[in-house]
Formats: C-alpha cells, structure tokens, sequence
C-alpha cells in the first residue's frame, strides 16, 4: 500500500466523530425552526435567491453544495482501488447491496407508502416528487460519514478506504442511468439534460478537484493536508447549514400546514436503511467476511451521500418540491438512525464470529 494510503487510513480510523457530526440531528431542527421562521418573515429575499438559476442550476446552491463536497471527496484514496481484492468477498456484498437492492428496494417502499398507505396524509400534488427524493437519496451510498461509522465499528480500515473509493468510482457512471431509470418506472418525467448535468456539477467536478488539491496537499506533507482538510471541514459544516435553512424557508408552508410529513418520509427510509444494513451483515457473515470487515460493508449501504442527494433534489425538481423535502428528512435521521446500527454490529460480534465459515479478526 502506498504511503498517503496508509496515511490516510490510519486517519480514517482514528478521526473522532466531530461535536457537528454527534448532534447532526440538532442542528437540522435548528435549521428547519430558523429555515421557515426567515421564509414566513422575509420571503422576498428567499424568492431572489430561488430565481438566481443558470441552465435549472440555483447558483447559490450549486456552490454551497460544492463547498460541502469537495471536503468529503478529499477524503477518498482512489489508490486504494487495489485492496479490493484482499476482501473480494466483502466488496462483492457491498456491490451487490449498494447498487442492486437499495435504489430498487427504496423505490419499492417508496410505491408502497407514499403512493399507498401515506397517500391520504400527504399533498397530492407532491407524492410523484416525494416518491423521486426517496430514489434520488438511495441512488447514493454514503462517502466521507462511513469513515466515522467505520471507525466506531473497530472496522478495518482498508477495507473503507477501497469500498468508498470503488462506489465513488461507479457512483460517477451508475447514478444517472439508475435514477434515470427508476423515475421512469415510477411514471415520473426525467429531464435527462439536467440530470446529466447534476451529475457533471455533482460528481465528476468536485471528484477532480478534490483529487488534484489532494494530491498537491500530501506532496507538501501529511501535516499540510490533514490542517488544510480540518478548515474546509468548518466551511463544509457551515454550507450544509446554510443550505438547509434555504431549503426549510422554501418548504415552511407546507411543513406549517401538514407537520407529519417529515415523520411520513421517515418511515420508508428507517426500512431501507435497517433492511440495507442486515441484508449486507448477514451475506458477509455467509461468504465468511471477517467482522470488522462486515461492518463497514454493512454501514455504508445503510447510510448515504445526503450532500449529492439534496444537490440534485434541487436542480430536478426546484427548492419548493417534495423531492428536496425528502432529500433533507434523510440528513435529519441520518446520526441517531446510524449510531443504532452501530450498536447493534458491535452487540452482535459474538453471533456474527459463531458462525463456522467466519474468520475471526486477530
């Protein structure tokens, strides 16, 4: 393994979860409090920034989102692509749940509860983009997040950093048709251009400069780095607050006159991310994956790339949509939903090692 791989390894491994990232949650209600009070009191200057658009792109918020991924995309070693094969097993069951059950399997409870049983609970108008938010958040497994889960897992470390870095390789290609597709099979118009689009603003840019700037930090030395990712990790923060805000004063009437609509969203996400996570846990102990390797497969289809999620929320369907409202339901369960699943792999080691094919960590 190269040295900036191990490097950053041992940084994934031993990054303590941040006072932001433990009360993630807090800080999204403070958001949508702050977010429709500003919309109710002053919403001409919401208004502007809603029209400042290029090509269906909000300028404001293509450079917040910018601002809050590139950190994150820093963060991956795409030279770490080779250690796939030390755990094959394990990132097959990372493939297989990230890109053939959990876009298709959170469509499904989609169909199922905002279409069927929640249907009387929510706007009509809104439930085909509701329904497309949902796809749009599954479509994007979890990138910088899965470090700390990995982390609090005693994961390997590894491992991580080449699952992370092959699901942003595929994310780059497999996004669009995947997204494309299944809001097709939900009789849900795609505007292909403006997809693609988000995906180019999205995924690939922030992908190339986030390794260009990466890769001139380390040559300047791993102190030089690690300092400058720390700042950005602020501006990060303060970029997906920010964002949030825009977004709830956008979505403050509707949440104002049907509170129970960020509960009815939880739900499809709660099952999809329990089911995720099981499903992956449980096919890593049958290929015979060793535990601290299950984990991290586990977590990070469970958990998602909410920044992008949100991003391209926004260019579809505009601030105001049911897509974007479900999109930011994701980032507010995000950290409790996760720090139980968390719990529940490190409780269960024992079953999981019981299991006569499973080699055991030493």
């Amino acid at each position: 393994m190269s040295v900036q791989c191990e490097t950053t390894a041992k940084a994934a491994s031993g990054a303590p979860m941040s006072v932001f990232e433990r009360w993630l949650t807090l800080w999204v209600a403070l958001c949508i409090v702050v977010g429709i009070g500003l919309g109710q009191f002053f919403p001409a200057p919401f208004q502007f920034l809603g029209k400042l658009e290029i090509a269906q792109v909000n300028i404001p918020v293509g450079l917040l989102i910018w601002v809050m991924i590139i950190p994150m995309l820093m963060k991956v070693d795409f030279g770490a692509l080779h250690q796939v094969r030390a755990h094959w097993k394990g990132i097959g069951v990372t493939l297989f749940v990230n890109w053939a059950v959990k876009p298709f399997s959170m469509a499904l409870l989609a169909w199922l509860f905002i279409r069927g049983l929640f249907a009387p609970w929510l706007p009509a108008e809104q439930l085909d983009s509701y329904v497309a938010g949902l796809i749009l958040l599954a479509a994007a497994p979890c990138t910088a997040m899965v470090f700390v889960w990995s982390r609090l897992t005693g994961g390997d470390p590894y491992f991580t950093l080449s699952q992370v870095a092959l699901n942003d390789s595929i994310m780059v290609f497999a996004f669009a048709p995947i997204v494309g597709l299944l809001l097709g099979l939900s009789s849900i118009v795609v505007p292909w251009d403006t997809l693609l689009t988000s995906v180019v603003l999205y995924i690939v840019m922030p992908v190339i400069i986030a390794q260009l700037w990466r890769s001139r930090l380390l040559k300047q030395g791993q102190a030089r780095f690690d300092a400058t990712l720390d700042r950005l990790g602020h501006a990060s923060i303060l970029a997906l607050l920010a964002t949030l805000v825009l977004l709830f004063a956008f979505q403050g009437e509707a949440i104002l006159q049907q509170p129970l609509i960020i509960l009815l969203l939880a739900v499809p996400i709660l099952i999809q991310v329990f089911f995720n996570s099981a499903l992956a846990y449980w096919l890593n102990r049958k290929v015979g994956e060793k535990h601290n390797v299950a984990c991290p497969s586990a977590l990070i289809g469970a958990s998602n790339f909410f920044e992008l999620a949100v991003a391209a929320a926004i260019s579809l369907f505009g601030f105001e949509s049911g897509a974007a409202l479900a999109t930011v339901v994701g980032v507010l369960i995000e950290v409790p939903v996760m720090l139980l699943v968390v719990r529940i792999v490190n409780r269960t080691k024992g079953w999981y090692e019981e299991g006569p094919a499973v080699a055991v960590h030493v």
